[in-house]
C-alpha cells in the first residue's frame, strides 16, 4: 500500500477513535518500512494513550545534558495526568493539521515527524508549568523548544485549541500575546512587541485567523475573528473581523474571501484585492 495515497479518514473522531486510528497507521507504517519499526514502536505502539506517546516524544526531543529524558518524561506525565485539557488540546491540534495541511495524509505524521505540532505541545506543557508557578522550569522548556524546533513561544502566552503551525520555522510569540481557536499560521510569523515597553504589549489574534508566511504582527493590537494576513505583511494597526490585510505596513485590501480562512488556507490575493 502506498502510504501517501490513502484517503483521509473522517474528522468526527472521538478520543478513542483517534488513538485507534493512530495505532492502525503505526502498525501499517512499521510493516511498510521496517527500518522505522523501532521508532514507531517506541514513539507510538508501546504506549497506552496519546498523552503517554506525547510525553515520550517531547521528553526525547527536549532532553539535553542539563536535563535528562527521564526527568522530562516524569514532568510531562505529571502534566498530562493533572491537566486533561492538554490531551484534548493535542487532539484538536492534531486534527487541525490533518484537516488543513495537504501534505498530511495520516495522523501519525504530525505526532512523529512535524515540529510545528510537537513544538505546540511543548509550549502547552510549558504554559501549564507557568500557571503552576514553576516558571523557571517553564523557561527551560521554552529554551529547549527554541533550540530543538526553532519555535520560540513564551510560556505565558495564551494559545487556543485547533491551532496549526505549518512548517513552523522561526515562529516567535511574545509573552502577552493571545491566539484564539482554529488559527493557522505558517513559518516565520512573529507576534511581537514594538519596543522595550513593559506590560501588555503583544498582539491578540482572534478565532479562525490565517497568518501567512513571514508576517509580522507587532504591538498590543487586535486581529479580528476570521481575518486573513497576507504573507510578508507587517501589521501595526488593528484589523477588523473577516478582512484581508497585506503590505508593509499592512492595510485592509478587502474581505477575507471565505467564512473560515484558517480552514481554507487560501493565501492567494486576486488583482481586485488591490484596487
Amino acid at each position: 500500500m502506498n502510504m501517501q495515497q490513502t484517503d483521509k479518514i473522517p474528522l468526527s473522531l472521538d478520543r478513542d477513535a483517534i488513538w485507534a486510528q493512530l495505532r492502525d497507521e503505526g502498525r501499517a507504517a512499521a510493516a511498510a518500512e521496517p527500518l522505522l519499526g523501532a521508532l514507531i514502536h517506541a514513539g507510538l505502539l508501546h504506549h497506552q494513550s496519546l498523552e503517554a506517546a506525547l510525553a515520550y516524544r517531547l521528553s526525547l526531543k527536549l532532553a539535553s545534558g542539563e536535563m535528562s529524558e527521564q526527568i522530562l518524561r516524569e514532568i510531562a506525565d505529571h502534566a498530562y495526568a493533572h491537566a486533561p485539557h492538554l490531551g484534548d488540546a493535542a487532539r484538536a491540534d492534531l486534527m487541525a493539521v490533518y484537516d488543513r495541511d495537504p501534505a498530511t495524509h495520516r495522523l501519525i505524521q504530525p505526532l512523529l515527524f512535524f515540529k510545528g505540532f510537537q513544538a505546540l505541545q511543548a509550549y502547552r506543557m510549558a504554559h501549564w508549568l507557568w500557571e503552576q508557578n514553576r516558571k523557571d522550569l517553564a523557561y527551560f522548556v521554552q529554551m529547549r523548544c527554541s533550540e530543538c524546533f526553532g519555535v520560540d513561544i513564551h510560556p505565558a502566552a495564551r494559545i487556543g485549541t485547533g491551532v496549526m503551525i505549518d512548517h513552523a520555522h522561526s515562529i516567535v510569540i511574545g509573552e502577552t500575546a493571545t491566539v484564539g481557536n482554529d488559527v493557522s499560521m505558517l513559518h516565520s510569523v512573529t507576534l511581537g512587541g514594538t519596543g522595550k515597553e513593559d506590560g501588555d504589549r503583544h498582539p491578540k489574534i482572534g478565532d479562525g485567523v490565517l497568518i501567512g508566511a513571514g508576517a509580522k504582527v507587532l504591538g498590543n493590537i487586535r486581529i479580528g475573528h476570521h481575518s486573513r494576513i497576507a504573507a510578508g505583511s507587517v501589521v501595526l494597526h488593528e484589523v477588523p473581523s473577516c478582512k484581508t490585510v497585506a503590505g508593509v505596513p499592512a492595510r485592509v485590501i478587502g474581505d477575507a474571501g471565505c467564512p473560515e480562512p484558517s480552514h481554507s488556507m487560501n493565501q492567494l490575493l486576486g488583482f481586485e484585492d488591490y484596487r
